[in-house]
């Protein structure tokens, strides 16, 4: 492994082990220290800017001043990245982690993700992600962040927040900052719910910056197996979130009526 801290990913297997399954509405776990010391400098001088080369910078209604960058020059630094997230032997460490019964499967396309970046005022609802990948049509069973911020404070907001929001719950079960060398796990599925609703407050040349696989079966558990679906958005902040929901859809509105 060039970029992964897989000595300490392997000291602390049965730890994180431990913690994921712990969970209970949905597993998931939080541990510090994913990539080497130097590597994740190395990564973080590399990440580039939202000015630098084509990102995706679309705004949805649940969803303000998020960018995303999939297409990496090849055997360049993110390019690297992003093979050694898909390897098998990172996948299998997934594997044996999550118990997941069913042969965990990279996606090499990093359809919806590679490299988010969200700039001041950004937000993502609370959600379920999509259910089936739109070309291979497998299930997405399993997320994986890494946050790659330096000094990030308290009140520039952005902390990953995953509810339970089972059975007319409104549980917040784990709040993360976005803290540099921050990786979080956890499994997708309908009662996956996370995002970072509140909106971004941070000063400027401040973003939030984060990297993202995900990984498929071929099938999964009948009782989990629902109609295809896209992501599917909740507010979980009453009057506040409808007001922010609504500016959120003005302005992808204005979007696509200036590129028509």
């Amino acid at each position: 492994m060039e970029f992964i801290n897989f000595k300490n990913l392997l000291e602390r297997q049965f730890q994180i082990k431990t913690d994921y399954q712990s969970k209970t509405t949905f597993h998931c776990a939080m541990f510090e220290n994913f990539f080497l010391p130097d590597q994740a400098e190395l990564i973080y001088q590399n990440y580039p800017d939202v000015k630098e080369g084509k990102w995706d910078g679309t705004t949805y209604i649940d969803q303000k001043n998020k960018f995303a960058k999939s297409l990496f020059e090849k055997n360049s630094v993110m390019y690297r990245v992003f093979k050694e997230l898909n390897s098998p032997e990172f996948i299998n460490w997934l594997q044996d982690i999550t118990q997941i019964e069913d042969k965990l499967i990279a996606d090499d396309e990093l359809f919806g993700g590679g490299l988010h970046q969200s700039i001041n005022g950004a937000f993502l609802n609370v959600h379920v992600d999509y259910n089936l990948h739109p070309k291979t049509k497998f299930h997405r069973r399993l997320n994986v962040l890494i946050y790659m911020n330096k000094d990030w404070k308290k009140e520039y907001e952005g902390s990953l927040e995953l509810w339970d929001l089972t059975n007319g719950k409104k549980k917040l079960m784990g709040n993360y900052a976005p803290t540099f060398n921050r990786c979080v796990i956890f499994e997708t599925n309908e009662v996956s719910f996370h995002g970072h609703p509140k909106p971004l407050k941070t000063p400027p040349g401040v973003n939030r910056k984060s990297m993202a696989t995900y990984y498929y079966t071929k099938t999964r558990p009948k009782h989990e197996i629902v109609k295809d679906h896209n992501t599917l958005y909740v507010n979980t902040e009453g009057v506040g979130g409808q007001v922010k929901r609504f500016s959120s859809g003005v302005k992808a509105f204005l979007e696509r009526i200036n590129k028509k």
